[in-house]
């Protein structure tokens, strides 16, 4: 194997496990950081196109902060949607039956066929009540 290849997957799986470790969602930068802490070498580029190639893979979520910065979270294959703590980053995977019939529905009502949809609720969690 191409020893550049090998080292993208030694890094796309150190950003993997770094991730999966993470509570909640992080940005890029936070997680270089901890990277970097814990002895890494792997520069801020090369985590930004591992979260990038994770969330288009399926194996990490990513949203958009209020300031505009993607922030991502390790995450589930299967469609699911999240409660997400504003004050802490507390993130909950949560099924929603009611809003995939709802998102079909207006859908429908408009002429739209085969709908996806996004859905983030934000809160505050009980402990930071």
């Amino acid at each position: 194997m191409d020893e550049s290849k090998r080292r993208n997957t030694r890094q796309k799986d150190a950003v993997r496990h770094a991730l999966g470790e993470a509570i909640g969602f992080v940005s890029a930068q936070q997680l270089h950081l901890v990277l970097r802490n814990f002895g890494s070498t792997i520069g801020l580029a090369t985590v930004y196109r591992a979260l990038a190639d994770l969330a288009a893979s399926g194996d990490a979520d990513a949203l958009q902060s209020k300031d505009g910065e993607l922030l991502y979270r390790a995450c589930t294959t299967d469609h699911h949607h999240h409660l997400i703590c504003r004050a802490c980053g507390k993130t909950i995977e949560i099924e929603a039956e009611r809003v995939e019939k709802w998102a079909d529905e207006v859908a429908k009502e408009h002429g739209f066929t085969q709908p996806t949809h996004t859905i983030d609720i934000f809160g505050t969690c009980l402990s930071c009540q």
